[in-house]
């Protein structure tokens, strides 16, 4: 049924809003008449009716988060797998969703299927939500038959990636607040201790040890010429934000983060794992590998693995191996590389690719760990060396002075 969306006011006379389920407008008006609403607008929220509505939820400022789409496949995998109607189910996810943009999407995408379109073609027509590998993994069930068992595996790659997300979102967690603190700690000192303590140097008319004098420097340049390094930061952020935006920025970037220290190894375990799961999933959806190509290397999010993908389909596409171009490139670990040449000559790729996903999901929780341990006493090191220095080189020269006296 369509989905009526409604402004009026209730019983005690607040304004209220909401939306309601109807046949059509006029039994949605005697619905909410029954329940002493007193209407003053209601439109029909519909793939025809509702499209302005729509694009406001799709292109203003809500989105749709990955916890709620994994929650609304893994909920529609649940119900389709019981075997009850595609229509049936897309209704129960929609009415059980709290998300305005998820609800207004599903009951799109239902008015959609209820007019005929396949349930991947009315996906497809949400490009921002719908992802490329949700959109083909569906459209082979159709194809197949098997869609509650490729809903099943959807939720339950959207889980993994959600979990390997968060792990590395938590990690860096940690850092960035040491940052934080740690810079707001040494301007407050820069700003507001050191020119109180730079008054009492300039009474004493005595010679200061260089590095005292470099401190103070540095602390009279911040209290004067601080707007300058506000807009010389602002200036540098944006040129940055457009260099790294740029096809051969942001391939420089992306090399250049695969072999920083520390870090390196993880983004790239994170790269390898995202392919290798999506590979895996594809695959075991029926998607043909070149296709499964074409999307899996739009999910690594790194240009430098994405371009070794990218030879792998072309050799693929000439009726080569998947294994050679990736072990070529130097950018794919030994191990994937062994286990793609297994699959490929025992007709088990999938398999083997689920596999290398899984190792590489509990190695990147293992560096992470390690990377936070190692973190955390080194940037207590760095800050703690910090603030010796400035101590040092503040109260050096207060120390003489109290000697002298």
């Amino acid at each position: 049924m369509p989905i009526y969306l409604y402004t009026g006011s209730d019983k005690e006379g607040n304004n209220i809003k909401g939306q309601i389920e109807a046949d059509s407008s006029k039994g949605a008006r005697q619905k909410l008449k029954r329940s002493g609403v007193l209407i003053f607008s209601i439109d029909e929220q519909s793939a025809k009716k509702g499209q302005s509505e729509l694009l406001r939820l799709l292109f203003g400022h809500k989105s749709v988060p990955i916890t709620e789409m994994t929650m609304m496949t893994r909920q529609l995998a649940s119900l389709v797998k019981a075997n009850i109607p595609l229509v049936e189910s897309i209704t129960a996810v929609m009415e059980q969703s709290e998300h305005d943009t998820m609800k207004a999407i599903l009951a799109d995408v239902r008015q959609n299927v209820n007019e005929g379109s396949s349930f991947s073609n009315a996906c497809a027509k949400h490009p921002k939500v719908f992802s490329p590998l949700f959109i083909n993994m569906i459209d082979a069930s159709e194809a197949s038959g098997t869609l509650p068992l490729v809903l099943v595996r959807l939720a339950d790659f959207m889980e993994s990636q959600l979990r390997l997300q968060t792990k590395v979102r938590s990690a860096m967690i940690y850092p960035m607040l040491m940052m934080v603190v740690g810079g707001g700690l040494m301007l407050g000192i820069f700003t507001f201790v050191i020119p109180r303590i730079a008054k009492i140097f300039n009474s004493m008319n005595k010679a200061l040890p260089w590095y005292t004098e470099v401190i103070l420097n540095i602390s009279n340049f911040l209290v004067s010429y601080w707007f300058l390094l506000v807009l010389i930061s602002l200036v540098g952020g944006a040129l940055f934000r457009a260099y790294v935006g740029s096809k051969a920025g942001k391939a420089k970037k992306d090399a250049f983060v695969l072999r920083a220290p520390g870090f390196g190894d993880v983004l790239r375990m994170v790269g390898v794992s995202r392919f290798a799961n999506t590979m895996s999933t594809l695959l075991n959806g029926g998607v043909p590998i070149i296709t499964a190509l074409g999307i899996a290397k739009t999910v690594v999010n790194n240009t430098v693995l994405a371009d070794a993908i990218t030879m792998a389909q072309e050799n693929i596409t000439e009726g080569q191996s998947l294994a050679g171009p990736l072990k070529k490139s130097g950018e794919f670990p030994a191990l994937i590389i062994h286990m793609i040449s297994v699959g490929e000559r025992t007709g088990e790729l999938p398999g083997m690719l689920e596999m290398v996903a899984s190792t590489y999901e509990e190695q990147v929780s293992i560096k992470i760990e390690r990377f936070t341990t190692l973190l955390e006493p080194l940037m207590i090191l760095v800050m703690g060396g910090a603030v010796g220095v400035i101590v040092l080189a503040v109260f050096a020269p207060l120390l003489q002075l109290q000697q002298m006296v």
